[in-house]
């Protein structure tokens, strides 16, 4: 019997009883019939109907026995007590039939939660299972994939907005699991129910008979119910996902199971599209990186290749000028000697930079120097003092040594010797005229160090920080060193596991330091 036909039975027989209880004898109790609409009273799952049942076949007792007795112009004793027991059988019927319904009420708890909870998993596992791929095309078939499977659905439709809301790509599934994909456009129905929930942020909707539109809707579908769900991730709808079912409506609570399911897949559609942006932007980095070590290869050679063939007709120039100043070429006049002095030491200063430059592009290339050998750093010291003569006596520079005998490192005494030209000739280049520099050599329990001391103009401390990068601060300031190379030196210096610092002098001044481990003492024979 249909749920809506229950109460209605249930009044008219008991009606029905009534009036055959009138009409029989007062001996002949009809009214225990009232029982049954009671009992049947039970399938409404409704206790207050219950009980205005029993009310009203408590009444419709007495009364039943009353006319019954008014009839017979007196009231036999046991047609009375047979009443009495009828209307206790009512209260006990009622009774248990309010039992019988609260216990369906509970059972009928107990087996939807154990429905949601088993549908709750099954969501979960398509949840799994949806979000193991970060492709958005095999995301969007595993959304529509497990949707039928895991919501109890006939098919599964998923609108996804691409390349428009007008224009949307088609997928659909069935319980069986396989994919079908289509770009055409969907009917105008279809389309006009994807731009209302994509639109109006209406949420989960459900495709109703009880208008044309629905009903065109559902023809369309080829279903008796439809129920539609817009993905959506932080404000972006990325597309509609519609549930068919040919026969079965959509039970209480079911569109908990399909917003978690909806929340979940727009979240892994907006991870499939962000990890798609992100290896799109990575190739385009990887492409733009390949173009820069290109450039970086071609300006380094460039370099390279430049200072290495500066070196030769700089070394002849020098070679020339010094002779002729040597008077190997005649007699000079004192102005043309003092013009030649200075030509050489500019020509000197360029056969540095073009070392620089060399060792340079070397460093960055990854092409230092393992030669390993004992060289001694008072020495060496002592030997550019020597060979910047021409420039600290052409400044009027006060030049002393405090060189320590006997410390030895081990190194490329090439590359050593560069890193102390270039400290000493900073100090020179930035230390005024009749000023002082002094260049110590000294050693502790561990370490050698060379240490360059000047009381020219120091540097700013807002500098100090870069002095050793390869972009050293503006070149045009007044202080101790800049350009490319104090950078090479403290690449020197920590490719021979040294470094190198700069401290100011208490009373102006600078104090650059280059330390290296010392060289290990040999064992006597």
């Amino acid at each position: 019997m249909e749920q809506r036909w229950i109460r209605p039975s249930c009044i008219a027989l008991l009606v029905a009883a009534w009036i055959l209880d009138l009409l029989t004898p007062q001996l002949f109790v009809v009214a225990i019939l009232l029982n049954g609409p009671i009992a049947i009273s039970s399938l409404a799952l409704d206790s207050r109907f219950t009980r205005l049942l029993v009310v009203l076949a408590l009444v419709a007792d007495a009364t039943a026995g009353y006319a019954n007795g008014f009839h017979d112009h007196r009231w036999d004793p046991f047609a009375i007590g047979d009443r009495v027991i009828a209307g206790m059988s009512f209260l006990l019927v009622g009774g248990l039939s309010i039992a019988t319904q609260r216990s369906a009420a509970r059972a009928g708890e107990l087996a939807a939660r154990q429905d949601r909870a088993a549908r709750e998993r099954s969501v979960r596992r398509a949840v799994e299972a949806v979000r193991a791929s970060v492709n958005p095309e095999l995301v969007k078939r595993a959304i529509v994939r497990e949707a039928p499977r895991s919501l109890g659905v006939d098919v599964a439709l998923l609108y996804v907005f691409e390349p428009s809301l007008d224009e949307p790509s088609t997928y659909s599934a069935r319980a069986d699991g396989e994919v079908d994909f289509t770009s055409e456009r969907p009917p105008g129905e279809i389309l006009s129910l994807l731009h209302r929930i994509a639109e109006q942020h209406e949420g989960i909707a459900t495709v109703l008979e009880t208008d044309a539109l629905g009903r065109l809707r559902l023809d369309t579908f080829g279903a008796r119910n439809a129920i539609a769900a817009p993905l959506v991730e932080h404000e972006t709808t990325f597309g509609v996902l519609i549930l068919l079912r040919r026969a079965a409506a959509f039970e209480p609570h079911y569109e908990e199971a399909l917003s978690a399911f909806a929340d979940q897949a727009a979240i892994a559609l907006a991870q499939a599209r962000v990890f798609a942006q992100l290896g799109e932007r990575n190739e385009e980095l990887a492409a733009a990186n390949v173009a820069l070590r290109e450039r970086n290869d071609v300006i380094r050679d460039l370099v390279y290749a430049l200072s290495h063939d500066l070196r030769t007709p700089l070394a002849a120039a020098s070679m020339t000028m010094r002779q002729a100043l040597d008077g190997a070429y005649g007699p000079l006049p004192a102005a043309y000697r003092e013009i030649l002095e200075r030509t050489i030491a500019s020509n000197d200063e360029l056969q540095r930079l073009a070392e620089t430059l060399l060792l340079v592009s070397r460093y960055e290339s990854g092409d230092r120097s393992v030669r390993r050998e004992t060289v001694n750093l008072g020495a060496v010291a002592a030997d550019v003092v020597r060979e910047l003569e021409p420039l600290w006596r052409s400044k009027r520079v006060e030049l002393t040594n405090e060189l320590a005998p006997g410390v030895t490192v081990a190194g490329d005494e090439r590359e050593i010797r560069r890193a102390i030209v270039n400290l000493l000739a900073n100090a020179i280049t930035f230390t005024p005229a009749e000023r002082r520099i002094v260049v110590r050599v000294a050693s502790t329990d561990t370490l050698a160090t060379v240490a360059v001391d000047d009381d020219g103009y120091g540097v700013p401390e807002s500098e100090r920080d870069l002095l050793f990068g390869r972009v050293g601060p503006n070149a045009s300031r007044q202080g101790a060193g800049s350009g490319l190379g104090l950078y090479l030196v403290r690449r020197i210096a920590e490719s021979h596991g040294g470094k190198v610092a700069y401290a100011p002098r208490p009373d102006g001044g600078s104090i650059f330091t280059l330390s290296f481990p010392l060289a290990p003492a040999r064992v006597p024979v």
